[in-house]
């Protein structure tokens, strides 16, 4: 509907992160419409700026500039008392606020959760960490690569007795930005209605911990050590990647129904007479030896034919492409997953598209992904803060490295 607010739009968010966590949450926040403020560092800013993916013309990399959309960035100094006392301006009439330092680092800075409920007792502040902030692994430093590790995830990656595999993707990062932001809005909506707001703690490794439903169930119910499958699944077989004449594609006839369809389709019913495929439990039993009897048929024609066929008769199955691929495939394209936005220093910039589509709200691009202290002045004048002042906190250290 033409002229219909934003869903967030009217939230201010304080975004104190970087990497990725907690600026893709951020990111999430202001394609629904929040207004994000990027606190960063003066000099460098965020790490990515410089050090995550391809470099462009200007100082920033494509990645910062697929996680940073819909943002003006504020340089600020949080170690000097101008810069704690800028902030803390910010935060009395922001609605959230995102942070990324190791725990407790926040809190030596004078600018930690219970300074700022002083501050705006209605604020939600969000805290994005490796292991979170409390346990004993909470000083430890926190990536993917070790939540995924530490978590089981990278366990059940890969195939048996190959070396240690993580997942293609950072799921513990990109999971963790997704949990954080339905807890933090969910925090917003409890505040919204009592005034109050509360502390938010997100962790990785407890995000990845989350994702692993299967694989724990599994292990609680047998007692047995999940272990990594390839493209196979746990809990039904056939299910997994296939060889064909010409290459790999995936397939799956996961039900009882679909094995006797696939059978019968591929002309080999006396599979569904050996004892040793009869019921889904006898397959994943003997997943091995059914793999090798289902490839003997699907080693006769090449990946699309069978891709085609299975479609055609109501089996899933789809090829196994790369991104390359993927993102110019005509679905991709109908649902708009590569979009450019415009940027004063880069021209046009390719950017993921957003992953869910709203009907009434359509997601927005409203801002390019900013330059560093771009909106510096613009958001210092918002809260009263003029050019006198703001010269003397200029003097004060507040924008300076």
């Amino acid at each position: 509907m033409p002229g219909r607010r934003l869903p967030l739009e009217g939230v201010r968010v304080l975004d104190i992160s970087q990497v990725m966590a907690g600026p893709y949450a951020c990111m999430l926040l202001g394609d629904l419409g929040a207004d994000v403020i990027k606190i960063e560092p003066p000099g460098t800013g965020d790490q990515t700026r410089g050090s995550m993916g391809f470099k462009m013309k200007g100082a920033d990399s494509l990645g910062f500039l697929n996680m940073n959309r819909n943002k003006r960035s504020v340089t600020l100094n949080l170690k000097s008392a101008a810069g704690k006392d800028v902030l803390l301006r910010l935060a009395k009439d922001a609605d959230i606020l995102v942070e990324n330092y190791r725990p407790g680092a926040m809190r030596r800075l004078g600018l930690g959760y219970e300074v700022l409920k002083d501050v705006n007792p209605r604020l939600v502040y969000t805290s994005i960490s490796g292991f979170g902030q409390t346990g004993p692994w909470a000083d430890r430093p926190g990536f993917d690569l070790m939540a995924q590790a530490m978590s089981g995830v990278m366990s059940v990656t890969g195939y048996p007795d190959s070396p240690p595999v993580k997942c293609g993707v950072p799921v513990a990062d990109i999971g963790c930005a997704l949990f954080a932001v339905y807890a933090t809005l969910s925090a917003y909506i409890g505040a919204k209605n009592t005034g109050e707001g509360q502390y938010v703690d997100a962790a990785l490794f407890d995000s990845a911990m989350a994702f692993s439903v299967w694989d724990i169930c599994d292990y609680w119910g047998t007692g047995k050590r999940p272990e990594p499958l390839g493209t196979s699944n746990k809990m039904t077989a056939p299910y997994q990647a296939m060889a064909s004449s010409d290459g790999y594609f995936v397939m799956g006839a996961n039900n009882q129904k679909l094995w006797v369809q696939l059978c019968t389709l591929m002309k080999r019913t006396e599979l569904l007479e050996d004892p040793r495929f009869s019921t889904i439990a006898l397959r994943l039993a003997n997943r091995a030896a059914l793999q090798d009897e289902l490839e003997r048929s699907f080693r006769t024609q090449p990946k699309d034919f069978w891709v085609e066929l299975l479609l055609a008769n109501g089996i899933p199955a789809g090829p196994i492409i790369g991104y390359p691929e993927a993102f110019a495939s005509e679905h991709s394209q109908a649902r708009q997953m590569r979009m450019e936005i415009d940027h004063p220093v880069e021209g046009k910039v390719p950017n993921i598209g957003f992953a869910v589509k709203l009907s009434g709200t359509p997601q927005q691009v409203r801002r390019h992904p900013p330059l560093l202290g771009e909106h510096t002045q613009e958001v210092l004048a918002e809260i009263g803060i003029g050019d006198a002042e703001c010269a003397r906190l200029q003097a004060e250290g507040a924008f300076a490295a």
